[in-house]
């Protein structure tokens, strides 16, 4: 679908240059005005699949199947051969019937018979069933599912595990897309073992040369504090130390779990909403060590700014 689009938003033609170009949504071409030259023949019609008789109807973009989706080995544009009828609904007869049987039955192993396709239908499968478990929502799906395509393209997978491949790449989009998952839950949902999967991770940010943003501790408070089951201007407040914090350049370099489980604490002993801190540790998925560490860290930026009770909640957490 990607490729289409491109194709349909190219404005000049590349063999006069010229900007006109006129789209016939009837025969699927994008022509020149000026010379002629067919400048695309793939034009995919995102309209409904049916007749329309009220003007409702027409803007209705609804369509049947599933739609296109990089989370389905064939993209969602299989064909299906079956039935035993004609477009008039008439019964095939008995040698009809048997060469429409044959056809579907070539037509069923060629799908899978490729290594590729073969190789996606159970990569595909996994991803389904680990993005099911970590409730992740479908744009993470589909970068996942791009990732992997692209490590599969450039052979990467070859000799490799298909599961990993697909635990990194769903850790990799996380990572692309922040949506807060560590590595250590990915690996719980998979069949393979921690240190494969971030073996395969650093291989995927190498050879895809993808670049990751920098986490920031503002996006771990939310899942920590409901672990925690704190109250939310406790949350609140832990959102504003981490801010003006940050205002002060005191959260380079550190680690944002433990900043975030650092703010998190100091918010709850503010508020007299108190956490012991091995609990608040296990939760953000760090040590106590760690935890003293921030918040002795934390607590020199406080010191140098207004009092606490000057941290007034903003209104909006995100």
């Amino acid at each position: 679908m990607k490729e289409s689009l491109r194709q349909q938003e190219q404005t000049s033609c590349e063999t006069c240059g010229s900007k006109g170009i006129v789209t016939d949504t009837y025969t699927g071409e994008s022509v020149c005005s000026k010379c002629g030259t067919v400048v695309t023949d793939n034009f995919m019609d995102t309209g409904p699949e049916y007749r329309v008789f009220n003007l409702q109807e027409s803007n209705d973009r609804r369509r049947t199947g599933t739609g296109y989706s990089y989370t389905i080995y064939d993209k969602g544009l299989s064909t299906v051969i079956k039935g035993d009828r004609d477009a008039q609904g008439n019964k095939l007869n008995y040698e009809t019937q048997k060469r429409m049987k044959r056809l579907q039955r070539q037509d069923n192993r060629s799908k899978v018979n490729e290594t590729h396709a073969r190789n996606l239908s159970i990569a595909m499968a996994e991803l389904d069933r680990m993005s099911s478990e970590l409730h992740l929502p479908k744009n993470v799906k589909e970068q996942a599912a791009l990732i992997y395509r692209r490590s599969l393209k450039k052979d990467l997978i070859r000799g490799r595990s298909i599961d990993a491949f697909v635990a990194a790449s769903l850790y990799a989009s996380c990572r692309l897309l922040k949506v807060p998952r560590p590595l250590k839950v990915i690996t719980g949902v998979s069949t393979r073992k921690h240190s494969e999967i971030a073996m395969t991770y650093r291989l995927l940010l190498k050879e895809l040369k993808l670049k990751m943003p920098v986490d920031g501790p503002f996006k771990f408070v939310p899942s920590i504090a409901n672990k925690l089951k704190v109250k939310q201007p406790t949350e609140m407040l832990a959102v504003e130390i981490l801010r003006k914090a940050d205002k002060k350049k005191g959260l380079t370099g550190k680690n944002p779990r433990g900043l975030a489980a650092a703010a998190l604490y100091m918010a709850c002993q503010e508020n007299n909403d108190r956490r012991v801190q091995r609990v608040i540790a296990e939760a953000a998925g760090t040590t106590e060590v760690t935890l003293r560490n921030r918040y002795r860290g934390l607590k020199e930026v406080i010191d140098e700014m207004p009092s606490l009770d000057n941290l007034t909640p903003v209104q909006s957490v995100y």
